[in-house]
């Protein structure tokens, strides 16, 4: 899927979108719950970069946690980003936020972050290279051995495991509640516009833009997360 399209799609599901996947919220819990024990060593005025902020979930997670730092909120959909804005401004954390409207590479330098967050955005990366890339601009961001972490949908493609772990998927989004034809629509979606790799490749791809060997310290399903520190 091309940027415009993306920013589109997500545009159009902005509105519906945390509705839409509040029956998963356990995923997402989980994910954030030991985000904060990646992030627990950060100094109390950290600046924390989040890359495809959404509607902030994540954000208004490690606000509360983390009550000194400073987040700037990076999001290509101006619809999303007018959520994140409003979730801050209703959580108490809107003073301590800067709002970028756009790509991570247009992001104008400033002081550099203590750590990034970056969760199920790169798999929208079709090329490995601009994959890369991305990565790349994320770690520029940083201070050496700054924090890296990224969640992405990761598989061996194509194999009979691969097949369970979807049926596995499919299975507990019907249980949530999600209607069949969504279901499909997901899974036609995932061979032609999200770039589901082996966890190694996705690690090896972190690696290559500018980080150290990467953790893998979460997985739900597909979704897996790796941390990395920036390579000095």
């Amino acid at each position: 899927m091309k940027s415009n399209e993306l920013k589109a799609a997500f545009d159009q599901q902005a509105a519906g979108y945390d509705q839409h996947w509040s029956r998963l919220a356990p995923i997402r819990e989980s994910l954030h719950f030991l985000l904060e024990a990646v992030f627990a060593e950060l100094p109390e005025d950290a600046r924390i970069l989040s890359v495809g902020v959404g509607t902030g979930a994540e954000l208004g997670h490690l606000a509360k946690r983390f009550a000194r730092a400073r987040f700037i909120a990076v999001e290509p959909s101006p619809a999303m980003l007018n959520l994140c804005r409003e979730r801050a401004r209703q959580e108490g954390f809107f003073s301590r936020c800067e709002f970028h409207e756009g790509y991570v590479e247009t992001l104008p330098g400033g002081e550099p972050c203590h750590a990034a967050t970056s969760l199920l955005v790169s798999q929208f990366i079709l090329d490995r290279q601009a994959r890369v890339d991305f990565f790349r601009a994320i770690a520029a961001r940083l201070i050496p051995a700054g924090i890296l972490a990224t969640s992405d949908l990761a598989s061996e493609v194509g194999t009979a495991q691969h097949e369970a772990l979807v049926g596995a998927w499919m299975n507990m989004m019907a249980g949530a509640g999600i209607a069949p034809e969504a279901r499909e629509k997901m899974r036609e979606a995932w061979k032609k516009d999200v770039a589901i790799l082996p966890p190694a490749e996705v690690a090896s791809l972190i690696e290559v833009g500018g980080f150290d060997v990467p953790t893998r310290f979460h997985q739900a399903g597909l979704i897996h997360a790796w941390f990395a520190r920036r390579r000095a």
